[in-house]
């Protein structure tokens, strides 16, 4: 399917309703919110569901003890309620240990988060590694609290041997190489980062299941960090086959588009994410590759160093609403996913169909009025593109030059190259140079 050929209103609306579903749930690096969510997703995508015991040795790592949650609640001396988890649960430090008890004031304090510059909003923090136990509130909250009198905190969650679950499924192509779509699944409600990435994931694959594809296309959900190195020291043979890679994440806010690349730098999968994102979009940056970030630096560490970049919009912690509860509904925005879904199919368009060929009629130009080249085009949006298409495709096709490098070096939209190919090959003036 090409973008061009998309409903977007119904796209548009089935990701929205997904996020909508998948926004209430506590999710983390290991838990039953992580399951939750990937049962909801194999209502869309079928899901081969991996758990991964606690105590396992991946790489340089081990998987943890598994967290769980069911209530938690601040209470003053009056027994009133001053937060609770279930009205947000950003409200609890993740990977929270239980704790039940009488505090004072000064004690609460050393384990509350707030963002004193942002006073109005809760921030997102954990504590995955180190045990501690912790709230999250607005500062403004805070500062109201009265210092003589005695707070109950009260944490009912577990942490205890269980497992790290990840999802993923292998959509097949002709062709064993694979392209393989990673997005993180352990944040608790925040719609940006990273349900945009989870629901244009899930919408990308919609839009491919039913067509014919030459690469496979591998859909990865999977915890943060540990969950990309879990699923990396389990797939030292399926690595082999990864021909491209994208971490697809902050996909739904208004911000310009941020790719940054692979390890390498000059992979394929850099220059064709770089050539959709200059002829189809008028502001994006190209982000060269630091070990910071999220899971590309797993891929792109240097024992496997996998041509895997990070597609999104506004790059984290760059923009205000980042980690805290202001990243929610109202923040993320239906046509921003629907267009980031569109770049998506571009990419996977060039990925498909870049071929290079042999001009068979290489002698001066041949001509191409007599082979009814010229003529209108029905469909053809641009006819002055389409002919100039034409030409620098019979000019460049010595077997050394991609329909990518082409539409690089014209400036033509990959799909108008396309179009103009598959034109000259069927009037035999061109031949794909793997066709024997």
């Amino acid at each position: 399917m090409k973008s061009k050929d998309l409903d977007k209103n119904k796209i548009g609306s089935d990701i929205t309703s997904l996020i909508k579903r998948l926004f209430p749930i506590c999710r983390s690096i290991t838990g039953n919110g992580v399951r939750e969510t990937l049962a909801i997703l194999s209502e869309k995508i079928p899901l081969n569901i991996t758990e991964t015991p606690s105590g396992t040795v991946v790489n340089d790592w081990e998987v943890p003890d598994e967290w769980n949650i069911n209530e938690a609640w601040i209470k003053d001396s009056k027994g009133n309620k001053i937060i609770c988890f279930s009205n947000s649960n950003l409200h609890v430090l993740n990977y929270s240990a239980p704790i039940n008890k009488k505090v004072t004031l000064s004690e609460l304090k050393e384990h509350v988060f707030t963002l004193p510059d942002q006073p109005d909003l809760i921030p997102y923090r954990t504590s995955y590694y180190n045990k501690n136990w912790g709230f999250c509130m607005a500062h403004n909250q805070l500062i109201k609290l009265k210092d003589d009198e005695e707070y109950t905190v009260f944490i009912d969650s577990t942490i205890e041997p269980g497992s790290l679950t990840y999802g993923e499924y292998l959509l097949k192509g002709d062709i064993n190489q694979e392209v393989i779509l990673i997005c993180h699944i352990c944040h608790p409600s925040l719609g940006n980062d990273n349900l945009s990435g989870i629901a244009v994931a899930t919408a990308l694959y919609n839009c491919l299941k039913d067509q014919k594809l030459k690469y496979s296309y591998r859909f990865l959900f999977t915890p943060a960090t540990i969950g990309s190195i879990t699923w990396l020291s389990q797939n030292e043979e399926t690595i082999k086959n990864i021909k491209h890679g994208l971490v697809l994440t902050l996909l739904g806010d208004e911000g310009k588009f941020n790719y940054k690349k692979s390890r390498e730098g000059n992979t394929q999968i850099d220059e064709i994410v770089q050539n959709v994102l200059k002829l189809t979009t008028k502001e994006y940056k190209i982000l060269e590759f630091s070990p910071y970030g999220y899971d590309e630096r797993q891929f792109c560490s240097p024992g496997y160093n996998l041509p895997v970049g990070r597609l999104s919009r506004t790059p984290f912690a760059e923009y205000p609403e980042y980690h805290t509860s202001a990243d929610n509904l109202d923040f993320i925005k239906e046509d921003k996913m629907v267009e980031s879904l569109e770049k998506l199919l571009n990419i996977v368009s060039i990925i498909e169909n870049n071929k290079n060929y042999i001009n068979l009629k290489p002698k001066g130009e041949p001509q191409l009025g007599k082979r009814g080249l010229f003529r209108s085009i029905s469909g053809q949006s641009n006819m002055k593109n389409y002919q100039m298409a034409l030409l620098w495709i019979l000019n460049q096709s010595d077997g050394n030059h991609s329909l990518l490098d082409i539409s690089n070096k014209s400036g033509i939209d990959f799909d108008e190259i396309k179009f103009a190919a598959d034109a000259l090959e069927n009037v035999q003036l061109i031949q794909d140079i793997n066709v024997n």
